[in-house]
Parts: structure tokens; C-alpha cells; sequence
């Protein structure tokens, strides 16, 4: 926790991107910013995304606009440092909500922009595990660009930042290419082993309580917040679907080695570094107790709640 008061205020809030975290953390904001005065949120998108034909994207557009969300025209790989930086410097927020597709050179960038821009107050995209207990040299080096950016935020004064950690999104773990939850045919597999525990939080949570952070009285500064939806091993996931399902589900394991190997037939295979992280198991996971959603009695969504409102209907079919 850091104990030094901050006399900075969010209200001019640029959000970087609007997929699956950016959406939720937008459309919270501009629920609460309703509630305070001269708060205003801005999306920075591509005109691409602005002008898209695909359905998904157009209700997109349309819910950012019926939200009262201003739209900026811009793009974070083609941009240099110097452009973005001097869009930033109109804000005194700027919130990173990018993901990984825009490359692993592209939160440096950010960061550095952020920086270059004078900001006040900076929330860099890493919403996801604990970079720091990991260390460098994980399979993912992903994590390790995180860090650097971290060290680069530690090394100057003059704009705030907050990383809020977030674990992983509760709906990958159920993705079929992550290879853990295998639901045709009731297979658990477990990266490391079944007692390997792993934090899970929805971006639709993670969007209202990123918007409870931005809006905090005092005003959080420097520091890393921790979230979590829920905390459990894989044996328990495996336990969780035979209760929210109605069946058994068989369970597995891969093991580091195993899943080191794997990575090296495929170096680049970005699925298998995260396999082989995950299964390192420090720094993927977290108590519940202390995070800032327990602290302030705020619900969320656990992964008994996750099963019953997405897998309810394969029950009711079985």
C-alpha cells in the first residue's frame, strides 16, 4: 500500500481499445462518471473499427455512443511515440485495455508515450497474474515486457500509475484451444498438477471494478491492486463442473516438463508458452481475502455462478 495522500483527480479518461476488457471497463466508467462532476471518458479506436460492417463491432460503436463516450480516431502500432504521446497529453488518465494483439514491443510504447506526455495519472494494460512473484525467464516472455514497463513506471515521479492484477479471464479457462476444460468429453487436465491454483475474475467484473479504482476516495497511487472473482485449484474446477453439471468429469495432468516440451517443439506457439507459465503455478493465483473487491464488499462473480449462467443450458440438455 502506498501512504503518500494524491492530489490527483481522474476526469478527462482516455480508454486504449474496446474488445473484450475495454468494452466493460468503458461502459462502467461512463455509468459512474455520471455521478461526478466534469468526468468525461474517450475511446481511442481505428477508423477501421469505427467504420466495420460486422454486427459485433457496430453494436459496439453504438452502445460506446449511447453511453455518451466520445470517440478518437487513432492507432497504437502505426503511431509513433512522439503522436501518441501529444494525443495523451489532452487527457489526465490514459487506461491500456490492448490486450496482447498489438504486439509485445506495444506496452512499452504505451508506457513510454504515457510518460512523454506528462499525464498525470497512468493505468498500463496489465490486467492479468502477478509479473513480479513469476520473475523473468518464465516460458511466456510476454510477462517479462511487463516487467520492464513496471521498472520503467517506478522510475520517475511525475505520473501516478495503478496495475491492477487481475489473474486470468474466467471465460478462457473454458476456451477449447487453452486444453484445460474439455467439455465434450468431461475431461479436466490440469496444467502442473490438480493442487496448481489459478485466479479467475470476468472482464465484465473487472470493468466495474477498474471503474471503483479510477473513482477512489483517496485517490489510489503507485501501487499494484489485486482482483479476484475466485481462487482454486484444478481439482476443484473439476469438482465444480460435476456439481454445476451433473456428471463426473475425468481429470488429468500436464506437467511442467511435459508442457516445456511441448514449447519447445513450438517456440513461438503462443498457447503453449501461456500452458507452460500457467503451470509454474507462483503468481498465477492469489487469496480472495484482501483484494480490493473483498475489501469494499463488492460482489462478484465466482466460478459456481460462472458454470451455472453459461453451462446451465448443456445440463438441461444432458
Amino acid at each position: 500500500m502506498n501512504d503518500a495522500v494524491s492530489g490527483v483527480k481522474s476526469r478527462n479518461i482516455l480508454v486504449l481499445g474496446a474488445g473484450e476488457l475495454g468494452m466493460p471497463v468503458l461502459l462502467n466508467l461512463a455509468r459512474r462518471a455520471k455521478d461526478i462532476d466534469g468526468a468525461k471518458i474517450s475511446v481511442l479506436l481505428r477508423a477501421s473499427a469505427v467504420k466495420s460492417d460486422a454486427p459485433a463491432k457496430q453494436r459496439d460503436i453504438a452502445a460506446i455512443r449511447d453511453a455518451g463516450i466520445e470517440i478518437v480516431i487513432g492507432d497504437l502500432v502505426s503511431s509513433s511515440v512522439d503522436e501518441l504521446a501529444a494525443v495523451f497529453s489532452r487527457y489526465d488518465t490514459v487506461i491500456g485495455c490492448t490486450g496482447y494483439a498489438a504486439g509485445i514491443d506495444t506496452p512499452m510504447k504505451l508506457a513510454k508515450a504515457a510518460l512523454q506526455s506528462g499525464i498525470p495519472r497512468y493505468f498500463p494494460w496489465q490486467f492479468g497474474v502477478d509479473f513480479e512473484a513469476i520473475g523473468r525467464g518464465s516460458p511466456q516472455d510476454i510477462f517479462d515486457a511487463q516487467l520492464d514497463v513496471r521498472e520503467l513506471l517506478r522510475s520517475q515521479t511525475k505520473t501516478e500509475w495503478v496495475v491492477i492484477s487481475t489473474g486470468m479471464f474466467m471465460s478462457y479457462l473454458f476456451e477449447p484451444e487453452f486444453g484445460v476444460v474439455d467439455l465434450e468429453k468431461s475431461v479436466v487436465t490440469a496444467l502442473g498438477s490438480l493442487d496448481t491454483a489459478v485466479t479467475l475474475t470476468t472482464p465484465d467484473d473487472i470493468g466495474k471494478l477498474t471503474a471503483e479504482i479510477v473513482f477512489f476516495e483517496p485517490t489510489i497511487r503507485n501501487e499494484i491492486v489485486f482482483l479476484a472473482g475466485d481462487t482454486v485449484t484444478y481439482g476443484e474446477i473439476a469438482d465444480k463442473l460435476e456439481a454445476g453439471l451433473g456428471r463426473p468429469f475425468e481429470r488429468s495432468e500436464w506437467g511442467v516438463p511435459f508442457l516445456k516440451e511441448e514449447l519447445a517443439k513450438d517456440p513461438a506457439n503462443m498457447m503453449r508458452k501461456y500452458r507452460a507459465a500457467f503451470a509454474m503455478g507462483r503468481g498465477y493465483s492469489w487469496p480472495k481475502a484482501g483484494t480490493f473487491n473483498e475489501r469494499q464488499s463488492i460482489p462478484v462473480t465466482d466460478i459456481d455462478a460462472w458454470i451455472a449462467a453459461h453451462l446451465r443450458a448443456e445440463r438441461t440438455a444432458a
